[in-house]
């Protein structure tokens, strides 16, 4: 990509920054809508930073209403979908309570897998808010379970690479397994308070707690059950056999509430974890980890879903305890993608149980983000769907066709038309009254200055897909002419496109002989994976791997590997 081409699409994202911001753009937001939609520019990165400083300070120096009729004027696509997107955000209700420049949220994942379509949702819209709010976004990786959610050590740096490709920036970064003093530190003053306690019954404690009933040492002084607590440290229990509970209600009439269990030891010999190792044998649990983080990190608001409301009332036990002020808590419905499987769970199973038969955890038949990603879908088009859903408490299922339409319009602008044809014919060409032609066709109907020149002669033959290889059919091969097949010939009948549009004439992609790079196009549907065998005109070795392209008559794909002449291409959507 020239200068010229790059200077005009950081202008469009600064100005589509600007007016989303109130007049104000930044170049960390116009970097990250470039590389994501343009990942072939990443190792560019330094030198195309400097210039979106440049055009960024321009634009910035507009007034307000110049930036709105430049945005509109110059970038029709941008102005459109912002539009759209401004109607999606006017669905994120204020936040209760909320004080500009005070707003603290955080997106806090489990590093055991890679994120999915339903993980975005509250990175999206926690990191929207912050934005809206002027407030601060933590990122908190929270992996206290090596023993049953074993965090992987290489998914801290994917869900990172994954976030930044979908326009998710934050100010913080927190890993919870390297903040274990702090958990154990609030344990010793849960304990002090009277309001924790050390359970060292086993198994018999749950048991208890079913009945109504406790472990006796519910009833000891802080002091014993502190030096119980040290005893669970210096590894005197096995893990199994104490526990640290919160004082609840025994009796509630939900069991999972009744002295839930804030601390307990996990054999990390056995399970060691990819960050510490076999350092520590007690853990917090989810619900104590989250309650003492939140509280320390200061976050105001916590959104995430309604499957959590639950594990709200159990913090709020911890607040209660320790006399903190607790946050704001927002719970929305879950999110599901029509078509792909979104469970964690099912991911690894198929991985592990048919490993030759899927691609990893980007397989674009998966509706991880790095699987979306890799089908071709832009980081734009979700963060649009995902504020158009918005916060609202009830189930979301998002039709494929709904993506695929946000998607769509993003590409339209930026994906280069490329002709390839499928099951090809081949067929010789005899021009008339010339001996040669040549076909000059833009890349994009938008930039019409960008185009390739391709020279046929007669006798040269063209490949055409044998639905529109029919004897006796007229047609116009696209940017060339027009012609009749006859006796396997294409014979010109007239060169002009006027004579085409009387006619009525269909105009079909085609490919030269001798020039064309072979090529396999992959679809995903659900979770089959068709295989389909084609030939592209030589201008597709223009682009490398992560280019974005529409197959004219076929659809948008997205170059996923180029080995030995080979194009392999991902379709995307019609």
């Amino acid at each position: 990509m020239g200068s010229e081409d790059l200077e005009r699409l950081l202008l469009g994202y600064a100005l589509r920054d600007a007016v989303k911001h109130g007049g104000r753009a930044s170049v960390g937001s116009v970097m990250s809508m470039l590389l994501g939609d343009y990942p072939e520019l990443r190792s560019r990165a330094r030198e195309i930073a400097s210039l979106a400083a440049r055009v960024v300070e321009q634009v910035n120096r507009m007034p307000a209403g110049e930036q709105k009729r430049l945005l509109s004027e110059q970038y029709p696509e941008l102005a459109r979908f912002e539009e759209q997107r401004e109607k999606g955000d006017k669905g994120l209700p204020p936040l209760p309570g909320a004080v500009e420049g005070r707003v603290k949220l955080r997106f806090a994942p489990n590093p055991d897998f890679v994120i999915h379509m339903g993980n975005a949702r509250p990175a999206i819209v926690n990191h929207e808010y912050a934005r809206m709010y002027r407030g601060r976004m933590v990122l908190r990786f929270e992996d206290t379970d090596p023993r049953t959610k074993t965090p992987l050590r290489e998914a801290y740096d994917l869900i990172r690479q994954d976030l930044k490709w979908l326009g998710v920036s934050w100010d913080e970064e927190y890993i919870q397994s390297l903040r274990m003093e702090v958990f154990y530190s609030v344990a010793r003053r849960a304990i002090e308070r009277g309001c924790a306690y050390v359970d060292n019954c086993g198994r018999e404690g749950k048991e208890l707690l079913s009945r109504g009933e406790y472990c006796p040492t519910r009833d000891l002084s802080p002091e014993d059950n502190l030096e119980l607590f040290e005893k669970m440290l210096e590894g005197e229990f096995y893990e199994g056999e104490a526990v640290v509970r919160m004082k609840t209600d025994p009796r509630h009439p939900n069991p999972s509430l009744r002295d839930w269990v804030a601390m307990r030891i996990i054999d990390t010999e056995k399970h060691p974890h990819p960050l510490v190792g076999s350092r520590y044998l007690v853990w917090p649990t989810y619900n104590f980890a989250v309650s003492v983080d939140d509280h320390m990190m200061e976050i105001t608001h916590v959104l995430r879903g309604k499957e959590h409301q639950l594990n709200t009332e159990k913090q709020l036990a911890v607040y209660r305890c320790m006399g903190w002020r607790p946050p704001y808590f927002i719970h929305f419905g879950r999110l599901k993608l029509e078509g792909f499987i979104l469970s964690k769970s099912k991911i690894r199973k198929l991985l592990e149980e048919r490993p030759g038969e899927f691609m990893g955890y980007d397989d674009p038949r998966f509706g991880t983000i790095a699987g979306l990603r890799r089908r071709g879908v832009l980081a734009e088009a979700i963060r649009h769907i995902i504020l158009e859903v918005g916060v609202k408490p009830t189930d979301a299922t998002i039709s494929w066709a709904n993506l695929a339409a946000a998607n769509r319009k993003l590409l339209d602008e930026r994906a280069d038309r490329i002709m390839y044809v499928e099951d090809p014919v081949e067929m010789e060409v005899e021009l008339a009254q010339v001996e040669c032609r040549a076909a000059e066709i833009p890349f994009h109907p938008n930039r019409p200055q960008r185009k390739r020149r391709i020279t046929v002669c007669t006798g040269d033959k063209v490949l055409l897909t044998r639905e529109d290889a029919v004897e006796g059919r007229q047609l116009r091969l696209m940017g060339l002419s027009n012609f009749t097949i006859s006796q396997g010939i294409l014979r010109e009948v007239d060169p002009s496109l006027e004579y085409a549009r009387r006619m009525r004439l269909p105009i079909v992609q085609w490919v030269k002989k001798g020039g064309e790079a072979r090529v396999e196009v992959l679809e995903p549907v659900e979770l089959e994976l068709r295989r389909r065998q084609g030939y592209a005109e030589d201008a597709i070795r223009g682009y490398g791997v992560d280019s974005h392209l529409q197959f004219v008559r076929y659809g948008f794909v997205r170059v996923d590997s180029v080995e030995d002449g080979v194009y392999r291409v991902i379709y995307t959507h019609k």
